[in-house]
């Protein structure tokens, strides 16, 4: 487990996102990254109970939101003043896909007009591949964020598809 404190300002600067922090703002972003087995219950109860109210409740999608992967993956919490504001997980290549998988990428509601979805994958494609540098990335997004994934350089390389209920397309950013 490691954590990496960043200033909101700077992470706004540096992912094109003027505009969102005000003069004197003193809001840090703060990315925790863990295995499975370092999580404390309440850090892995509250990162279940909010991908279930995104993924789950707000997309009122049914699904079987905990799918055996977690165990098997490395897991970004991002903080604001202390609390949880967004989060995505990178599973191992191998689990899900050939290649190691960027998912259940998700910015709590009460945080989404600040966009730190975009520090929050630049931080997930920049860790998965330090740790597979070798391997090109797999994703399975939802086909309305096509163009925000391909913003980091994943290109789609299926049809869309029906995955409970909302329409899928699989994305592939290449290894360098």
């Amino acid at each position: 487990m490691f954590t990496v404190s960043l200033s909101f300002r700077k992470v706004a600067a540096k992912h094109k996102l003027i505009g969102l922090t005000k003069a004197g703002d003193s809001m840090d972003l703060q990315f925790k990254w863990a295995r499975f087995e370092s999580l404390t219950a309440l850090e892995l109860y509250e990162i279940i109970r909010l991908r279930e109210s995104v993924f789950v409740v707000e997309q009122a999608c049914p699904y079987q939101e905990v799918d055996g992967m977690d165990i098997s993956s490395w897991h970004l919490s991002v903080f604001m003043d202390g609390e949880l504001a967004a989060y995505a997980r990178v599973v191992e290549p191998g689990v899900k896909y050939q290649q190691p998988s960027i998912g259940r990428v998700m910015t709590v509601k009460q945080f989404r007009s600040l966009k730190i979805g975009r520090a929050l994958m630049a931080e997930a494609v920049r860790f998965t591949e330090a740790q597979f540098p070798r391997d090109s990335i797999k994703i399975g997004a939802q086909v309305y964020l096509k163009e925000f994934y391909g913003s980091f350089g994943f290109e789609a390389v299926s049809d869309p598809y029906d995955e409970d209920g909302i329409l899928h397309i699989d994305m592939i950013r290449s290894s360098l």
